[in-house]
């Protein structure tokens, strides 16, 4: 066997180690909470409200008024507020720095839809912000710009930013016995001999920019995750050297939740928001329209971990509609994320209230009714 292929073998065993040492750390932690000490976080972060309206999407295209009125009906329900002003403001102060993180690589129809981001500035810019206070971004630019998140900038003055464009702070890092090949974009490209790094350091928006994170996933299969949802979307999105975690789903069932515990990351993020107008259950990141479903909805919340465990469920469930081949579930992710304290990894620990907006341009307050409040998934 050549020099190479040795080196090659070795460290592949030596990250299969890692992984190994990282998964019976996070078992230890389980083990010490079921001795008593609980891994949940508040009671009020387990609340998740679903609003639906029929109409929302027309030809795979979303209305700007109807997904505006679900988003600010959603958020005063949430927040127990009287009024959208004093829903945001529960949230953000208007001297925050809002960073509004999408995911846009899909494309306009599969990823976060512009609609969907739209209706979340307009309701920060009523409530006090400063539109250059605002910051719609993802990893690169140019998906941001494919997918037409660029046209929000002259329509609102807000800035639209790529994480990798900003470029990444070396005194704030995740590291990983994983060894990760370092490729253009990534910190520390170019800059010695060494070609492998294990550091994943996180982008400048983050650092010296954003103080608040409104995170808003699409509701879209990802075969390693289950879900393309805000715990994958932050993380991947927030560092750089990610592409040695997104290999298996065991890296990243370790690095996702690690990543999204950084200070950086877990002490900013206020709200989460799954663009659920449309399900695709089938391609990834590639948009593929044939395996999608219309819903209708917009599932709103403050933890991650129990909005991405319902799009895992409904992503699986709607395949089985589908007479698509299921796979078994895998968890891991999300169980992990529970026993950092993230979220909320029971979906019999969630609240789930469920409201509905009928078909109408206005969509007035006095339209909107409460069908129901659950315990557990549909």
């Amino acid at each position: 066997m050549s020099r190479n292929g040795q080196q090659t073998q070795q460290l592949g065993r030596r990250n299969r180690i890692a992984v190994r040492v990282r998964r019976t750390l996070l078992c230890l932690i389980g083990i010490f909470c079921s001795l008593g000490y609980s891994a949940d976080p508040p009671v009020g972060a387990t609340r998740v409200v679903i609003i639906e309206a029929p109409g929302a999407v027309h030809l795979f295209q979303p209305s700007q008024q109807i997904v505006t009125a679900m988003i600010n009906h959603a958020l005063t329900n949430l927040t127990g507020q009287p009024d959208l002003v004093a829903a945001w403001r529960s949230l953000v102060s208007p001297t925050d720095v809002i960073g509004i993180k999408v995911y846009a690589a899909p494309g306009p129809l599969c990823g976060t839809r512009v609609a969907t981001a739209a209706a979340v500035i307009e309701g920060l810019i009523e409530s006090g912000l400063n539109p250059t206070n605002i910051i719609v971004w993802d990893k690169r630019y140019a998906d941001l710009k494919a997918a037409g998140f660029t046209e929000l900038a002259p329509r609102y003055g807000v800035q639209v930013k790529g994480a990798i464009e900003t470029g990444f702070d070396e005194a704030a890092f995740y590291e990983s016995p994983i060894l990760g090949a370092l490729m253009w974009g990534d910190l520390e490209f170019g800059k010695h001999a060494e070609v492998l790094g294990r550091n994943s350091y996180v982008t400048k928006l983050l650092t010296k920019k954003v103080t608040k994170i409104v995170s808003i996933a699409p509701l879209l299969n990802n075969h390693l995750t289950g879900a393309a949802g805000h715990m994958y979307s932050l993380a991947m999105g927030s560092v750089d050297n990610t592409a040695r975690f997104e290999v298996s789903a065991d890296r990243l069932a370790i690095a996702v939740p690690e990543i999204c515990a950084l200070p950086e990351l877990r002490d900013r993020l206020v709200l989460c928001i799954t663009d659920a107008l449309i399900c695709q259950y089938e391609g990834a990141q590639r948009c593929l329209l044939h395996y999608s479903t219309v819903l209708n909805q917009v599932w709103v919340a403050r933890d991650p971990v129990a909005l991405d465990l319902l799009a895992v469920h409904e992503i699986a469930r709607q395949r089985r509609r589908a007479g698509a081949p299921t796979r078994e579930l895998d968890l891991a992710l999300y169980q992990n994320a529970g026993l950092l304290e993230l979220g909320v990894s029971d979906t019999n620990k969630l609240t789930l209230v469920r409201l509905s907006v009928p078909t109408s341009v206005a969509v007035p307050a006095s339209h909107l009714s409460r069908e129901s409040t659950t315990n557990n998934t549909r």
